[in-house]
């Protein structure tokens, strides 16, 4: 007994170790980052982010819920377009930013629950091309109103969006503290990183409770759910709602980090890749989620340098840098869904259940085989 509570208190000792060596690690990783690789890679870590917070919103509705949704960046750009209209010249409003981050995310969680309500009985297949639709029309809408009443400025988008500031501080502008310099991408990275951690906790307590046990209830077997009691309409409808607040929140700091958006930045290709972080990391689990958004951000954006790597080794471009690229990517893709369809960090549920189901085709195979003979 006394053996295992050491055991235990080394357990605990190692794990918070650990916990204060991966917190330094993400203070000085701009700092690290921008003096070895330069500030463009800051921008990546800032984007990488916003992508982790995306993912983990639709990780609610995909991997807690079950339900495919593949117009899930639509809420994305409804969070950045609110964003955008009350911040900016456009309607001449200036709202503080502790304002509009809850009306983006509000306004987000409207739409999900908009899409939620009538798909409701739809499940797989026809869940995942009625989203889609959604998706594409949401983009389609912020085109084209521009006439006959100039909503949101059509193709050209918006421009001269206000920064992300509380009062006179501006995350923009650069800062001097204790003598250290911090620009713009710097602050914006501290401001990312405080919100982020904050999506995870979110997300862990929704996992660990009621709500999270029923979304798991209803993927595993809506029909058991629903009869076990459980409000599978109400539930299903908070999961779309939860998910979108998310997307809302990320689409408004997007917004105030670029200082102008457009349609083409909440295309069909980014809905996509938020679901890839999903499932390359590791379905309903959030550090697989986080996992699968930070190689899906960095992997690409160092795939650029293939074209300094041909010159270097071959003393000419051979192929074209940003084909090899997608060729690279869409291969690592398909290779890691070949030998780890469950993710590359599963939770123990899902795990077991891609166990289970290789084991029962073995089975079944070799009974096959067995009266084949």
């Amino acid at each position: 007994m006394i053996e295992r509570w050491q055991k235990l208190r080394y357990d605990r000792r190692a794990a918070w170790a650990a916990y204060i060596a991966l917190g330094l690690l993400l203070v000085l990783l701009p700092f690290l980052t921008g003096e070895t690789l330069g500030r463009g890679w800051v921008r990546i870590l800032d984007f990488t982010l916003l992508y982790i917070m995306l993912a983990l919103g639709l990780n609610i509705v995909v991997g807690y819920a079950g339900l495919l949704d593949l117009g899930y960046i639509a809420f994305y750009a409804v969070g950045a377009y609110t964003y955008a209209l009350l911040a900016s010249p456009h309607f001449d409003l200036h709202l503080p930013f502790w304002a509009l981050l809850p009306i983006g995310a509000g306004v987000a969680g409207i739409f999900g629950i908009l899409l939620g309500a009538p798909t409701l009985r739809l499940r797989g297949d026809y869940l995942a091309i009625v989203t889609l639709g959604f998706g594409e029309i949401i983009r389609i809408f912020l085109t084209n109103l521009n006439a006959p009443v100039n909503i949101t400025n059509g193709p050209q988008g918006i421009n001269l969006i206000d920064p992300v500031a509380f009062g006179s501080f501006s995350f923009s502008e650069t800062h001097t503290f204790f003598g250290i310099t911090f620009p713009g991408i710097y602050t914006y990275y501290y401001l990312f990183l405080t919100l982020a951690l904050l999506v995870i906790f979110v997300s862990l307590r929704l996992q660990n409770s009621r709500i999270g046990r029923a979304w798991v209830a209803i993927r595993e077997d809506e029909v058991a759910a629903e009869a076990m009691g459980i409000n599978t309409r109400n539930i299903k409808l908070l999961a779309f709602a939860m998910g979108a607040s998310f997307a809302g929140i990320s689409g408004g700091l997007f917004a105030g980090f670029q200082g102008f958006i457009s349609p083409e930045s909440f295309n069909l290709f980014e809905s996509i890749i938020v679901l890839c972080m999903i499932v390359l990391g590791g379905m309903g689990n959030i550090g697989g989620v986080i996992l699968g958004a930070v190689l899906l951000t960095v992997f690409p954006e160092a795939l650029r340098y293939l074209g300094e790597l041909q010159s270097f080794v071959f003393g000419r471009l051979l192929v074209d840098a940003t084909d090899l690229r997608m060729l690279i990517f869409g291969l690592a893709l398909v290779l890691i869904m070949i030998f780890r369809p469950a993710g590359l960090l599963p939770s123990v549920r899902r795990r077991h259940e891609f166990d289970s189901d290789a084991s029962v085709l073995a089975q079944e195979q070799t009974s096959l085989y067995d009266t084949r003979r």
